[in-house]
């Protein structure tokens, strides 16, 4: 056990298996995407179609990438038809980003299926188990926040 910030104890075991349990199922999900993209153009899109039109530095600093990343990454999703990218009405060197209809079909269709490869898995919990997890997600979005 160490003791972490607040005092509270953490037992480094548990870390390490949420840690590796965390990871495996994030790869799961992302395997349900098909493969059409890569996780990275994935979370970017997911970042746009969730956050609206951003500039490619607004969605670099979501996707906490540098910019030139960015770039190369919406490039590839411009090409896939999944973004349309605009110039700035006041400022033709600033980038605009927003998910083309073909985009909003694709996060749909992906979202779908890790929701329903999600509910497969959840239905072969018994219900304590299902509304232990429940409380557990309300833990995980707050290791999400940024001040935690």
């Amino acid at each position: 056990m160490t003791a972490v910030g607040s005092g509270t104890a953490i037992d480094h075991d548990q870390v390490v298996r949420l840690r590796l349990a965390i990871g495996r199922l994030a790869r799961r999900l992302r395997q349900q995407a098909g493969g059409e993209i890569t996780s990275s153009q994935l979370s970017a899109l997911s970042s746009v179609g969730r956050l609206g039109p951003l500039t490619l530095g607004e969605l670099a600093a979501v996707e906490r990438v540098r910019p030139p990343t960015m770039t190369r990454i919406v490039a590839s999703l411009e090409e896939a038809g999944l973004v349309d990218r605009s110039a700035h009405p006041g400022d033709r060197r600033i980038a605009r980003v927003e998910v083309s209809s073909a985009g909003r079909t694709f996060l749909e269709r992906t979202g779908t299926r890790k929701d329903a490869f999600l509910a497969e898995r959840l239905a072969r919990l018994d219900p304590d188990e299902v509304e232990e997890l429940g409380r557990a997600v309300v833990v995980l979005e707050r290791l999400l926040e940024d001040d935690a």
